[in-house]
Parts: C-alpha cells; sequence; structure tokens
C-alpha cells in the first residue's frame, strides 16, 4: 500500500468545516469524491485537523492509503478536475509507510486577517475581519509577546473542546501590517478549539482599550474561558502551513 499526502486550499466560506457532517457539505467529502473519480475506489483521508465552518487554509495537510499505481501528478492535476473552484490540491507527494498527517505534525501556522477600515471591502469580506476604529498596536504587541512560550490555555478554548491537557505551546505570534490589512501569525505545536480566533479576539479588545495587557498575563493563570476576549469570526481564520 502507499501512503499519499496532499497539501490542499480552500476557501472555507461555503463548506461545514473540513470534516464530513450530516448538516452539510465538507471539504473532505469534496476531496474524497474527487479521489474516488481518479482512483476507482473509495478513499479515506486523514487531516492534521479540523477546520470550522468558514475556516480557510492555505496549507492543510492529508494522507491516505492506496494500492493504486497512478503517477503522482494525478493525484494532483487529476484530483482538481473534479473539485470546485474553492478548494484545490496544491502537491501530492508519497511518504513513508505508516506516515499520519495529524499524529506526525510537529507544529501549525495560522493566520488571522483583520480588516481596519471605515468602508467595508467587497474584496476582503470571505477573508478578514472588518473593523472600524484605531487599533493600538504596541500594545497588542505587548500582550501577544506574553503568550508565547508553554502555557494553559484554557481560557482561550471553546466550550466542549475535548482536549485532554489545555497546556500548549506556542513558538511565536507577530503582528504584520499592509495597508489596511493587519495580520495576526500565530505558530505552535498544537492549539486547541478555537483557540487562535480566541487569542485574536482578545488581542483586538487590548488594542481597542477595552482590555490591559496585565489582564492578558492574568488569563494565563488558570482564567475562565468567560474572561478572555471574543472569539473572533471563522472567516478570518486561515490555517498557512502544517510541519514535519
Amino acid at each position: 500500500m502507499r501512503t499519499i499526502k496532499l497539501v490542499l486550499e480552500y476557501d472555507g466560506t461555503d463548506f461545514v468545516g473540513w470534516q464530513r457532517q450530516p448538516n452539510g457539505i465538507s471539504v473532505q467529502e469534496v476531496v474524497e469524491q474527487a479521489l474516488e473519480q481518479v482512483l476507482g475506489a473509495p478513499a479515506q483521508l486523514l487531516s492534521a485537523g479540523r477546520t470550522d465552518a468558514g475556516v480557510h487554509a492555505r496549507g492543510m495537510v492529508a494522507h491516505f492509503t492506496t494500492d493504486g499505481t497512478q503517477p503522482l501528478r494525478a493525484f494532483r492535476d487529476g484530483v482538481n478536475r473534479y473539485l470546485p473552484a474553492t478548494v484545490a490540491v496544491r502537491d501530492a507527494m508519497e511518504e513513508r509507510p505508516g506516515f499520519h498527517a495529524r499524529f506526525d505534525a510537529r507544529g501549525k501556522w495560522y493566520r488571522y486577517s483583520l480588516y481596519r477600515s471605515p468602508v467595508r471591502s467587497p474584496l476582503h469580506a470571505r477573508t478578514a475581519w472588518h473593523l472600524r476604529g484605531r487599533l493600538d498596536l504596541a500594545a497588542m504587541r505587548a500582550a501577544a509577546r506574553l503568550l508565547v512560550g508553554r502555557h494553559d490555555f484554557a481560557a482561550f478554548r471553546a466550550a466542549g473542546c475535548a482536549a485532554r491537557s489545555t497546556v500548549r505551546e506556542l513558538f511565536d505570534i507577530t503582528l504584520n501590517e499592509n495597508g489596511e490589512l493587519l495580520c495576526i501569525d500565530v505558530r505552535g505545536s498544537g492549539f486547541l478549539r478555537h483557540m487562535v480566533r480566541t487569542l485574536a479576539g482578545t488581542l483586538v479588545e487590548v488594542g481597542q482599550g477595552r482590555r490591559s495587557v496585565a489582564e492578558v498575563r492574568d488569563l494565563l493563570l488558570g482564567g475562565e474561558r468567560c474572561a478572555a476576549g471574543v472569539t473572533a469570526p471563522a472567516h478570518g481564520l486561515c490555517l498557512m502551513e502544517v510541519w514535519y
């Protein structure tokens, strides 16, 4: 059996998320259907993680096993012919037997995009959170520095998160400006459910002067979810890369 790794890009706006669900179309479902067209047999994708409804990806990783002899280009170009315009296989490669997209991952990079303008942007409406008013970037960066490292992020996880431990390590958080766009780039070894969106919402509240930098430090000392900031809208989040 061959183990094939796919790197996928998608606009998550019209999907119920990555994982198959009974209440709508998922990214996993449309990619598995396209793979079946190429393989002539069903294939099960196992991913590096799950993205929620509305969340995008530039570098989602998933793998499947097959006894098919198709060349690797069939798993990129061939599969792409059967995918909607909002989903694409960016790369396909053969991995060692036993490779697992989730369990072998060493880290992930997420980007949360903010569009700062008094006027909404149709071009950024699907991929960035529209905010009016000034943000204090110096305060946001000071708060972001406190979050880097190994901490208990219990205050930043969604209700219903099934993770056994809430301790995670963030490698870095950077805030990068590009005109009216502000990108919050978060890199870490792993993430809790809605963790990046809650981090983004909390940093925005700091930037708006609604929360102090010291309060962010306190959230890492056993804070409750209700004490952290809002969960930022899903459409501003993108999974950029998974490392192995």
